[in-house]
């Protein structure tokens, strides 16, 4: 892993899932030049065939090979989420993607009260340090609705984390995959962009991001 003060323009990218949204991911990473390794609960000659299709240039690994990347990003569906092998995460910084929504997912009560869906997930996996991004965005359109930096069309996606340290290094991932990255504040902030909010059901720029984080933190009274 590396400091934000040392990146250059390529990361390591693991990908933890290889559902819709982790390949996804996958894809676009690949496609902004980073290096992915994509794992699953299964051994990496189970999805080596499947990755090599879906997701050319990347690499299937046993998920223990994805300590030591950059960038973990957690793909798989909110109700699995106790599934996750958490040893493989520690230490990292990891991304999660994942939304709660109940009529999908089942009532858990875990999400029913005020905190955030990620802050559960944080203390749940344990030494990471959590940040709350790509959840807004279909995996269908992360692939299309891509721009250069400094398109007034470039959509933005929003990410919140308790760890300011790593804020930098994911907004690099989130710029080289063509979108502004806005930063929302601390994890709690990532109720903001959770499922039923007005940046979770639209499309916006990054000075429509900010305004939207601004009504929120006004109608949150923070």
């Amino acid at each position: 892993m590396r400091e934000a003060a040392e990146m250059n323009e390529s990361l390591t990218i693991g990908v933890l899932g290889a559902g819709r949204v982790g390949t996804a991911v996958g894809r676009q990473a690949v496609r902004a030049g980073h290096t992915v390794k994509i794992a699953t609960g299964r051994p990496a000659d189970d999805i080596k065939l499947i990755t090599e299709i879906i997701v050319p240039g990347a690499e299937a690994v046993n998920k223990e090979q994805l300590r030591g990347a950059d960038i973990i990003v957690v793909a798989v569906p909110l109700h699995k989420y106790r599934n996750i092998d958490t040893e493989v995460l520690q230490g990292q910084t990891v991304i999660d993607t994942m939304n709660y929504w109940a009529p999908v997912d089942g009532i858990m009560d875990e999400f029913e009260s005020g905190a955030s869906t990620s802050e559960v997930i944080e203390e749940f996996l344990g030494d990471v340090k959590l940040v709350k991004t790509l959840n807004h965005i279909g995996y269908g359109d992360l692939e299309v609705d891509s721009h250069p930096a400094g398109d007034p069309n470039r959509r933005a996606l929003v990410h919140a984390s308790d760890h300011d340290d790593v804020k930098d290094l994911v907004a690099h991932f989130i710029d080289s995959m063509g979108y502004d990255a806005v930063d929302a504040g601390p994890l709690a902030a990532g109720r903001a962009m959770e499922n039923g909010t007005e940046i979770f059901n639209g499309r916006h720029t990054a000075a429509e991001a900010k305004a939207l984080l601004q009504k929120h933190r006004q109608f949150a009274g923070v």
